[in-house]
């Protein structure tokens, strides 16, 4: 179902462990602990994303996974490689996680999609936990190995993350670190203290599971990245000159809009076309800035406020097949702007680059 992703040479951030060792009085060779865990930064970010659904706590467990390793260096003898015994500490970090958190959620994980599309989207509440996007920046091998680029992105898609919540978090690792990580079963079940037996059998389960809330096949079909490029400028396009035409011949018949912070969906592009109709406005309205999240082509989003300042709106991620456009998914959490190294106002209009010329850096900015 998913590749296995390779080892990459991520951005350092060891400062932080070694900062928090000094202050524990823990330090010893630092250079050798940051030359040994550094490579697998990027890979267990995205490993912790994968079972938390969210960039913020994925971040927080990823920067205790080294503070635990950097503790525990001393101990470490050698009998598993270096990555697996990183990967059995933010593996289980991450259930711990699991236990005081909820299920992160797409709105059209709650209820079937809307057929009134000239009515107001009602709020969720504050009980739902929203899954969230993740910029390719913070998770894509440094290294030009266009087929360990292609298994990261493939592994981090957004509905791809929304089935996984339907896992018990159990069932949730051992099926990324079978299925995603080709991690040996043996080893699987040492990492969670599982026997071998029970390890089959959640994964097993999982499969099953996977399979009846995964999307089919033909709904995951990419096109050439110039295709996806195309349309993502259509899609802006479309919104910055307020032309729903334009947007129209950039959906797919079953295109489906779902919005964070609200339970409210739809499904088919009349009714996703009749919502966006109410709030497309004049031509400069909204301004948008391209990127990539989750291995797919995004946006940030920004509309005019009565003062003319355009304001960030919100973060929106396109699943874009071989056909169109197929689904708009918008994040609404304004602090993802930072998170992806955007501003959270938009400068004027004659500061910014023409048209032809403004495509923003590929895969967003990391967190600082």
């Amino acid at each position: 179902m998913w590749s296995s992703c390779g080892d990459a040479r991520p951005r350092s951030r060891g400062e932080d462990v070694v900062s928090s060792a000094q202050e524990t009085g823990s330090l010893f060779d630092d250079d050798r602990f940051m030359r040994e865990t550094e490579p697998f930064r990027r890979e267990l970010r995205a490993h912790c994303y994968r079972m938390l659904g969210s960039v913020e706590e994925a971040e927080d467990v990823l920067q205790e996974t080294y503070l635990r390793a950097w503790r525990s260096y001393g101990r470490f003898e050698g009998r598993s490689s270096v990555r697996v015994w990183l990967y059995r500490i933010a593996t289980n970090a991450c259930l711990t996680a699991l236990q005081h958190g909820e299920r992160r959620m797409l709105p059209s994980s709650l209820a079937a999609p809307s057929e009134s599309p000239d009515t107001d989207a009602g709020a969720a509440g504050p009980q739902v936990g929203w899954l969230g996007p993740i910029p390719d920046a913070l998770i894509t091998p440094e290294s030009e190995n266009p087929s360990a680029i292609a298994a990261t992105r493939a592994s981090v898609r957004l509905a791809m993350i929304a089935s996984l919540q339907h896992l018990p978090s159990r069932q949730r690792a051992v099926l990324i670190l079978r299925d995603v990580l080709d991690v040996p079963a043996a080893e699987v079940a040492q990492m969670l203290d599982m026997s071998a037996a029970a390890v089959k059998s959640a994964l097993q389960r999982a499969r099953t599971r996977i399979e009846q809330v995964a999307p089919q096949a033909e709904e995951l079909a990419e096109p050439t990245e110039a295709k996806a490029l195309a349309l993502l400028d259509q899609y802006i396009a479309a919104f910055e000159q307020a032309d729903l035409a334009l947007l129209e011949r950039a959906l797919r018949t079953d295109a489906a809009l779902e919005m964070t912070s609200s339970g409210t969906w739809f499904a088919g592009n009349r009714n996703c076309l009749r919502f966006i109709r109410r709030f497309l406005g004049s031509p400069g309205v909204y301004r948008m800035l391209p990127t990539r999240a989750n291995g797919q082509p995004a946006a940030a989003a920004y509309r005019r406020n009565e003062s003319g300042v355009h304001e960030a709106f919100a973060l929106v991620v396109l699943t874009i097949t071989t056909t169109g456009i197929a689904r708009i998914t918008l994040f609404s959490d304004l602090r993802l702007f930072a998170t992806f190294g955007f501003p959270m106002l938009q400068r004027p209009i004659s500061t910014r680059a023409q048209p032809g010329a403004r495509r923003a850096p590929d895969d967003g900015a990391a967190l600082s």
